[in-house]
């Protein structure tokens, strides 16, 4: 699975994640704007929806990731990624294992996996994820005040990671910038951003701007 999804590293380059609003008509104005922008892979992660709202929501946003051969991810719901409807699912500790995930999806299913630390970054790995997700590198403004892993420690788990890793938390600007200071076998593959975007008065010039902060 790793060898597969490196095929798809310049895909993982900057992953949008939605925010949890809830409202479908801004979620794909904005990733209709992200992908114009540079964005390949997109998180569609709103916990409060039935499967019917993201299946409606995957119809539209499928075509626009598929126009520039990108990625739609389905947080948690494998069922709906498994219907074509999405090219995969991101699965956290709380989610269906990974194993019973990567059944339903099939081999040619994208399976990500939210990882914290790095037991979680091994479960990922052992359990036939294609890559990680870590976070918080940053502090962020999603989760006011926790802990959060700073871009030393983020660099020395990607390092040991048997899985290509993306990095997510309080990715901006300044913090993209940043990575430019890390060792390049210690570098994600990419980084995730929700606010950087989905709050971005300019979402596509502020894709546009990401890529070109970033130093991969």
């Amino acid at each position: 699975m790793v060898d597969s999804i490196r095929q798809h590293d310049e895909r993982l380059r900057l992953v949008l994640v939605t925010d949890g609003v809830g409202d479908p008509n801004r979620i794909v104005e904005i990733a209709r704007e992200a992908v114009a922008g540079g964005v390949r892979c997109l998180q569609l992660r709103e916990s409060t929806w039935t499967a019917r709202s993201m299946v409606r929501a995957c119809e539209s946003l499928l075509p626009v990731l598929q126009a520039v051969d990108g990625l739609l991810l389905v947080n948690d719901r494998v069922d709906v990624a498994a219907s074509e409807l999405a090219h995969g699912a991101q699965i956290g500790h709380r989610s269906l294992p990974p194993q019973l995930a990567r059944r339903v999806l099939g081999v040619d299913g994208v399976l990500g996996y939210s990882a914290h630390d790095e037991d979680e970054l091994i479960e990922a790995h052992r359990s036939g994820c294609d890559f990680a997700l870590l976070s918080p590198v940053w502090p962020t403004t999603s989760k006011p005040g926790a802990s959060f892993l700073g871009i030393q420690r983020a660099s020395q788990l990607t390092e040991a990671a048997s899985l290509p890793v993306v990095w997510l938390g309080g990715v901006h600007m300044e913090t993209a910038h940043e990575i430019a200071q890390v060792p390049i076998d210690q570098r994600p593959v990419g980084v995730a951003v929700r606010s950087a975007i989905m709050l971005s008065e300019r979402p596509r010039a502020a894709a546009r701007d990401l890529l070109a902060a970033l130093p991969f």
